[in-house]
This record gives C-alpha cells, structure tokens and sequence, in this order.
C-alpha cells in the first residue's frame, strides 16, 4: 500500500487564531501540550492553534521534520486501562506553523507581537530555565530567560505598555517553581539591562507567571515500529509520538483563577488541575516517577538495560529504585503515609506498561541538571532533616558520572561544555580528586558539598567501586550493605 504525505493538502486543516506560541518541537509537548489543545478544540473550549518556536532558535532537525508535514502527526497512546489492553490514536492539526527564528526571524517578529497571542509555552528542558549573563537587547540572545526578555520589551514597546498585551506563561520545564523562575530571571536582565521600571511593572502586573506540573511518559517516535505504524494510519508520518494513556497537568500560583477560565482545559474532560499552589503535587511526582526515572538509568545502562522495562525486569534494580523510594524519597514527602505510598505504587506501576518502549538512553538526555533538579533535593531534606546521606540517591549520582566518564562506552546527550569539564577533570587513580573537582566546576547551581557535607567522599567510594569491579559487583555490594 502506498502511504500519502502528510500535509495540508491530503488531510485536514483548520485555520484558528495562534494565541500559542511554544518554545519546544519535543515529542513530550506534541503528545502532551499539542495534544491537549486539539482536544478542546474539538470540544469547542479553545479556539487556538500553536506556532512552535525552535528554542535554540535553529532549524535542527526535528523542527525540520515537522515543516515538511506542515506540523501535522499523530499521537498513538497505549496501556491498560480497567485490566483491559487499550490503544488510542489521534490525529492532531492543532500546530499552525513550526519557526526557526535563526532562519525567519521576521516571521518570529510578527508572532510575538501579534494582538491575538496570549500564552507562552515551554519545555526547554531542566538545562533551559537557568540564569546566564546575556545580552537581551540583542535579537537573538543565548537563554531561553534571555530571549522571553527580548520578546516582553519588543511586545510592551510595541503596544505602548498597554496592559491588556500581557502574556501567560505555562512552563512545563521540570524544575521547582519553573515560570516563578522564569519570571525572577526576566526581570533580573531586565534590571541589569537598565530597561525602564514601567517595563519592570508590566511584567510583574501585566504577564502571569503560573508555575506547572506536568506527568505523561512519552517514550517518542516508534522507531522500532515505525512502518508498521505508518501502515495502520496510512500516512507517511515521521513525527508520530507514542505515549501512555495517562496524563495530568496541575497549574497553580498567582493568577491561577484567570489561567482556569482562559485556558479551561478541564472543561474539555482532560486531566487539568488548577491551584493557589502546585507544590505537594510537584513534590510527590518529580521526586517519586521522575527522580527513580534520572536515578536508575545510570545503573541500569551500565548493566545492559535498554529500555525501562528491561530495568524494571532485572530484580537487582527494581529492588534498588523501590528501596530507594521507600526509604530515602517517601519519607521527606510530606502527606498521609498510606495515601503516598499508594501513590507510589501506582507511579511505578506505570514503569511496568508493556506498551510503552521507553528507551533508557532517551530518558538520559541532560541527566546532569535533571539530576540537581530531581534527586538533589531529596538529598538535601535527608541531611537537613534526618542528618543522614541519602546513600540510594548519592549511588546514583556516582552511576551518572561513571555513564558520563571517559571509557565508558556510552556517548551522553548533554551540555558539551559540562562533559568536557567531567573530562577534564577524571583521573581514574583518585576519584576523590575526580568528584571534587567535578562538584567545582560550575556544572551545577547549588554546591552539593556545602549543602550536604560528606557528599563527595560517599560518591567517590561508590564511584570507585563502579569503576573497579563493575556495575553488577558494585550493585549487589551496596545491596547487601543496605540490608
């Protein structure tokens, strides 16, 4: 069977006014984000489609893929649900236009300044929402916070400070207070920048900030599948995205009330939540799904595992991530015992869906501040609270620097300038010197050791112990001495 392109000429296209404009052409916002607003389109909630921005501001490859299908794929959603095998496809036309403003940069111009936007998503990774000296009054500065900048003052020039051009901002980044953040760096190169206190004003009165939680696996393209895949939907998509069936996004923070009547997901019959705050919810699912995610992949990949399946079927790792959760990372979760581990229980439930294929190596990508932003944390409230190390944790933290180290067969999809710090600074005689000068290269925002003494010393026995005997020798060892 020949399959048909996919574009607007062979399926179909409905023109709505873009009041989205989302930094990030990732499969996780096309199956979650883009999916969502083609539903509630559907149901008559929204009348919005979406022009994606290429973060980087290039024409990477992705955002390539995407222009030739005039934005147009599908999402395929498998699981169980009610004990019963269950699959979903959907087609989804709610991207407007895919823009590299590196290549089209008028055509950036004309959307952040368009009358019709109002809101502002963004997944630019954990890497993404970070402070960095940059200059905003370029028109094309190196940060994401440095470019939302650029964007608010060409848009409060533009319309004179009007304060009905304000923009909502839903960051789906997976830091703490991610548009808090955000908004706190905007007005930081604001500031440093000496742009008019008015502009300052407009941001903080007129722009709403609403900090997100965001939860749905999505393993991405089934390359695995792929043709077969193409064959059930008669189209040559390559863009496809495959997800789980469940998703939930909580919004809260100021200005929640407007967000829920402007953005009324949740009356779409979507799992949508909005609150005065997100924190508990953000709390239980990044440390819990997304923090035994960042943790067991190191040790999982160095034991030969491709896929979370894989990790969860060998009894050595399942036994650590399970442990780990119960011991180190429940008990600083404040909330009703039972009703967490429940839970947890049907978080990791959701590891074991024989339907998603979710490769470890792609969960991987910028594992060095999904780690700081995941497992740190749990880190920190062991030692501040307890005063105990958080030995599951800092094992896993030895298992991403011995991934990312030099002769260990794996090639880490990260920030460049960081691995060539880590290999810089390995020297496989003394791990001890490795580890602390890693810790002070500036790799990561907070100093792990100042916060949590005896960190570097505990990572660097685990780390040597990786190093010398291997990950399954090692494994079992630390096993057997946490008993």
């Amino acid at each position: 069977m020949e399959l048909k392109k996919l574009s607007r000429q062979t399926a179909p296209y409905k023109e709505r006014p873009v009041r989205v404009l989302q930094f990030g052409e990732g499969n996780f916002l096309r199956a979650f984000v883009d999916w969502q607003i083609d539903i509630a389109n559907e149901k008559g909630v929204l009348d919005t489609n979406v022009a994606i921005i290429s973060p980087r501001f290039d024409a990477n490859s992705a955002i390539k893929r995407l222009k030739t299908q005039d934005g147009l794929y599908h999402v395929i959603l498998e699981g169980i649900e009610n004990g019963k095998p269950k699959r979903e496809t959907r087609y989804i036309s709610s991207i407007a236009d895919v823009v590299a403003p590196a290549d089209e940069y008028d055509r950036y111009l004309n959307y952040i300044l368009s009358p019709e936007l109002r809101f502002v998503v963004s997944n630019t990774t954990e890497a993404g929402i970070r402070y960095e000296a940059d200059d905003v009054m370029a028109d094309m500065p190196i940060s994401f916070p440095g470019k939302v900048t650029n964007m608010l003052w060409k848009r409060w020039k533009h319309y004179n400070g009007d304060a009905s051009k304000g923009l909502i901002f839903l960051c789906c980044e997976l830091i703490e207070n991610n548009a808090t953040t955000l908004r706190e760096y905007v007005l930081r190169h604001a500031s440093e920048a000496d742009l008019p206190m008015e502009f300052q004003k407009w941001v903080e009165d007129s722009c709403i900030f609403v900090d997100t939680l965001v939860d749905r696996i999505v393993p991405g393209f089934p390359a695995d599948t792929i043709d077969e895949v193409k064959a059930g939907l008669g189209y040559d998509d390559n863009c496809v995205v495959k997800g789980e069936l469940y998703h939930l996004w909580a919004i809260g923070g100021r200005g929640w009330e407007t967000v829920k009547e402007e953005f009324p997901l949740d009356r779409a019959g979507l799992h949508a939540l909005f609150m005065p705050s997100i924190k508990a919810f953000r709390d239980k699912k990044v440390r819990i799904l997304n923090g035994s995610h960042t943790g067991m992949v190191p040790v999982a990949l160095q034991l030969g595992c491709e896929t979370v399946m894989d990790a969860f079927n060998t009894p050595a790792v399942n036994r650590f991530v399970n442990t780990m959760v119960e011991r180190e990372v429940l008990p600083m979760i404040d909330e009703d015992p039972a009703e967490l581990k429940a839970f947890a229980d049907g978080i990791l439930e959701r590891f074991y869906n024989p339907y998603i294929k979710h490769y470890l190596k792609s969960i991987a990508l910028n594992s060095l501040s999904k780690w700081e932003a995941r497992n740190f944390p749990t880190v920190k409230d062991n030692w501040t609270r307890k005063g105990e190390l958080a030995d599951f944790e800092l094992f896993t933290f030895a298992a991403l620097l011995s991934l990312y180290g030099p002769g260990s067969g794996f090639t880490p999809d990260d920030d460049a300038a960081h691995l060539a710090k880590i290999n810089e600074a390995w020297d496989e005689n003394d791990f001890a010197a490795t580890v602390n000068k890693i810790l002070a290269s500036g790799i990561f925002i907070e100093d792990f050791e100042a916060s949590v003494p005896g960190f570097g010393a505990r990572v660097a026995e685990y780390l040597g112990q990786i190093r010398r005997d291997g990950m399954q020798v090692a494994l079992d060892k630390f096993m057997d001495n946490h008993k």
